[in-house]
């Protein structure tokens, strides 16, 4: 497939139908860019039943569609001018006359009849599945807000700072792809489930996902990580340059760009497989990238350690970004996402704020008996972070933080918020930015974690890492 190649389909499209967008998908399947021509009013006469701007819109919200247009002349004088590489027609048409060949041999263009397989009806039902959706179950936490005296006027307020926020984020860059399939069945050779892929879906995650959604919430971000020299990285400079992320992408030859990917049927994760390397960086990798950050660190208002233990953030590097980051006062910030036992939230010292799932805080305490508070504070005595925001899942978020004396420290819980969650992955990215930068706003950490709380809400909304803008949060909190 070549990216390069262009693709016409031409028709009148009165109601776009599953032939239509069985059409539509064989001809994105050949490659390159889908253009489709509509048939206007005038040049089809009878046969439009539908005005031409709604045929014209129905073909461009297609997603296999990347430009339509309307056809005021005759095919082949649009052949002509437009020259595609192919020609997509229905089966229907192959032992007809074709008046595209002409036009087409004229300069080596191809035409190709589509068997109009019924493989699948339409993609977009999936790609639907991918799509932002507004938070319609996301219910405002108002027992937890009067509690702490929290207001959306001054909600509001952190909200309207976060374009003024300087904010570094640095970790582990990852890309998620889901890959949507369709049943075969089962393997007459083993006990095997046989799928075929339909399509697929890239998002930018991990730390990448974090400094995304800073930027889509306001922010001025600049993001450091480690990438592959290979394709993946390519997507996801091009992805981050797209969400407004100030990138600085050290190259390591020595490692694949992390993509873990997700087979998926019917709605469900079928299998994941990950490509990634999980040894730490080179000593001249991490003298460079604590160099790229020694240089913006004087214009930083919060930093933001975001970890998933695949080599980005080594002890030492770790040690000098904080040590630094201190002398200048910068607000820190840390995560530390860990798989099986690996990951220690617990070695991101003297931060002013951590956001650790349980099964996170138990690995770095190696207590598995104690209850919830004890926990947060036993973490927080390790790690002598500030504050402590213990994520539980589909039972919430418990808040330990310092009181008004430096020795008294209260805990509170804020409720799941989302009714309806659809994929939870990403929860903890959105709640690690958006309660960071609240406090970095001058917020507390109750309102930090009322505003995060409602972020994690919006992304478990929706499948895949897409980055939270500020609208729907203030689309939440007016509900």
């Amino acid at each position: 497939m070549n990216p390069n190649t262009t693709i016409f389909v031409s028709g009148q499209f009165n109601v776009l139908h599953p032939g239509h967008l069985r059409l539509f998908r064989f001809a994105k399947e050949q490659g390159g860019r889908l253009i489709v021509g509509v048939i206007s009013d005038r040049v089809a006469g009878s046969a439009a039943y539908i005005p031409e701007e709604f045929r014209l819109e129905g073909v461009r919200s297609n997603s296999y569609v990347d430009e339509a247009f309307l056809i005021n002349e005759s095919i082949t004088a649009v052949i002509d001018r437009l020259r595609p590489n192919i020609v997509i027609k229905g089966k229907e048409h192959d032992s007809k006359l074709n008046i595209e060949l002409d036009a087409l041999n004229k300069y080596g263009g191809r035409l190709i009849f589509s068997s109009g397989e019924a493989v699948f009806s339409s993609v977009d039902l999936i790609r639907k599945e991918f799509q932002s959706q507004t938070p319609k179950f996301i219910v405002v936490p108002n027992e937890y807000m009067e509690r702490h005296q929290i207001s959306i006027e001054n909600l509001d307020k952190y909200l309207a700072n976060f374009s003024e926020l300087r904010v570094g984020v640095v970790g582990d860059l990852i890309i998620d792809e889901y890959i949507t399939c369709q049943p075969l069945g089962m393997s007459q050779e083993d006990p095997t489930l046989v799928v075929t892929p339909l399509d697929s879906v890239r998002f930018i995650g991990g730390a990448g996902i974090v400094a995304a959604h800073a930027a889509a919430m306001g922010a001025k971000v600049s993001f450091f990580s480690v990438v592959g020299n290979d394709e993946v990285s390519n997507f996801a400079e091009k992805k981050l340059k797209d969400f407004g992320v100030n990138a600085h992408l050290l190259v390591d030859d020595s490692r694949p760009t992390t993509l873990k990917q997700r087979y998926r049927c019917k709605g469900k994760t079928l299998l994941r497989v990950s490509h990634l390397h999980e040894t730490a960086i080179s000593l001249d990798l991490q003298r460079e990238m604590f160099k790229n950050l020694e240089a913006m660190m004087s214009k930083l208002d919060l930093l933001v350690f975001s970890d998933f233990n695949y080599g980005c953030l080594p002890q030492q590097l770790v040690d000098n970004l904080i040590k630094k980051a201190k002398s200048l006062k910068i607000y820190l910030a840390a995560d530390s996402q860990s798989s099986s036992q690996v990951g220690d939230i617990g070695r991101f010292k003297d931060v002013n704020l951590i956001t650790p799932t349980e099964h996170e805080a138990r690995i770095s305490t190696r207590n598995r008996e104690d209850g919830l508070v004890v926990l947060a504070e036993q973490l927080r005595k390790d790690s002598n972070a500030e504050n402590v925001l213990l994520k539980m899942g589909e039972e919430g978020l418990l808040v330990h933080a310092r009181g008004e004396k430096t020795e008294d420290w209260m805990t509170d819980r804020v409720e799941a918020l989302n009714a309806m969650p659809k994929d939870v992955a990403g929860a903890g990215d959105s709640l690690l930015i958006a309660s960071a930068m609240v406090l970095a706003s001058g917020g507390s950490i109750w309102e930090a974690a009322c505003i995060g709380s409602l972020a994690a809400g919006i992304q478990v909304g929706q499948v895949g890492n897409t980055p939270i803008r500020i609208d729907q949060i203030y689309e939440c909190m007016s509900s």
